[in-house]
């Protein structure tokens, strides 16, 4: 079985999208986010920019192989907000990516269906506008050797396509690297059976 190691995500905020029912209006809004904080900033500036809309409903999901998410419906009825939001996030298999849909109430109650075909809709417009693109699940790493063994060290890395992140190169030579998952092991042994060398996952 080939390792799984890319995941798709998007490549920066997607334009805003509305979708209107019975004068309530929904607007959507996809951004790449890592980690929960980044999900909160983004929240409270679409609340100062929003500050006269009724709810901002939201679902997001992080990480790439331990996957982390929440649905939020905000004061919406249980169910009819965050999680249609987030099945979105699921049909189009995103990742490290926060969708908010901000309602301004038009004064018609749409029922619980409408709610979430209305949430569902501007949660995959928002995804439709948004560039998602694939990226590769990276592992780092920390080698350690003498500086005699530099240039063979650095041939490896460049063979294995492994990007250095950071470098020392004195008498003690340390450099910390990435390298997609699925060559990460082969290289880790490779620099195991090195001998002067030191590795160690990051």
């Amino acid at each position: 079985m080939e390792l799984k190691d890319t995941y798709k995500t998007i490549a920066s905020p997607s334009d805003e999208v509305l979708f209107k029912d019975k004068n309530s209006k929904f607007f959507g809004y996809a951004f790449p986010v890592k980690t929960e904080n980044d999900v909160k900033l983004q929240i409270e500036k679409l609340k100062k920019e929003h500050y006269a809309a009724r709810h901002w409903c939201y679902a997001y999901q992080l990480g790439t192989e331990q996957l982390k998410y929440r649905a939020n419906d905000d004061g919406e009825p249980n169910n009819s907000a965050g999680m249609p939001i987030y099945g979105q996030i699921q049909s189009f298999d995103v990742t490290n990516i926060l969708i908010v849909v901000v309602r301004y109430f038009g004064g018609v109650k749409l029922g619980v269906s409408g709610l979430i075909n209305a949430y569902k809709t501007a949660a995959q417009m928002a995804l439709e506008n948004a560039s998602i693109t694939e990226k590769t699940i990276d592992i780092n790493y920390s080698i350690q050797f003498d500086y005699k063994n530099m240039s063979k060290a650095l041939r490896l890395l460049k063979d294995n396509e492994a990007e250095i992140l950071s470098q020392k190169l004195e008498l003690d030579c340390l450099i910390t690297y990435s390298i997609r998952k699925s060559k990460a092991e082969e290289l880790f042994a490779i620099f195991k059976n090195f001998h002067g060398v030191q590795i160690k996952k990051l």
